[in-house]
């Protein structure tokens, strides 16, 4: 479990293909805190930690979240969001983020304004009624509030802070990025879909 408050950033160092899966080597300066068996948020998705070698550690993703992340796209270099897991007692700064990425969005618009940013993205039209306005939505692992709610759009305001801390910097027109939306609408919406089918 997450919250969507970016720690820091890490740089893919290596690329693996094995099968179908690929193991990552990430270099960040929270590598000396983590274990073997920790899970940890990259961009929004939650993979385990399963060696380490000085400042890098090394993840594995299978098939089925390379089909729905951007974390296929990632190369040497790729500048990526990390979260540690959430501790209990710990504040809530964000909202309960479960590093469970549901798809991707593809920012359409990127406008600097006085002092932010506004970001709009397109995504799933399937995915909309898990999306509402001024609702809690995850992007690259940041939680935001997502306004301007349509049937597969939505747009986001993007503080310098966030700008300069989390990969949001890099984001331009035409990027990919990684979308969960708020676990809270998941299980109403199931709740509808079997009451609907008894």
């Amino acid at each position: 479990m997450f919250t969507g408050i970016i720690e820091t950033t890490g740089i893919v160092k290596q690329v693996l293909p094995i099968g179908s899966n690929i193991d990552l080597w990430i270099e960040s300066n929270v590598t000396p805190e983590l274990k073997v068996d920790q899970s940890v948020a990259h961009n929004g998705v939650c993979l385990t930690v399963v060696e380490i070698k000085e400042r890098s550690y090394r993840v594995t993703a299978v098939a089925e979240t390379l089909a729905k992340t951007n974390l296929g796209k990632w190369g040497p270099r790729t500048e990526i969001n990390i979260e540690r897991s959430l501790r209990v007692g710990d504040r809530l700064d964000g909202h309960f983020v479960q590093g469970h990425v549901d798809t991707t969005a593809t920012c359409t618009e990127k406008q600097a304004l006085e002092g932010s940013w506004l970001y709009k993205f397109k995504f799933p039209a399937i995915f909309a009624p898990l999306l509402i306005e001024k609702g809690s939505v995850c992007i690259n692992g940041v939680s935001l509030t997502a306004f301007n709610a349509g049937l597969d759009t939505f747009t986001v305001t993007i503080i310098p802070y966030t700008y300069e801390h989390t990969n949001f910097h890099a984001i331009e027109a035409g990027a990919i990025v990684n979308i969960e939306f708020d676990v809270m609408g998941k299980y109403l919406l199931r709740q509808k879909e079997l009451s609907s089918s008894s």
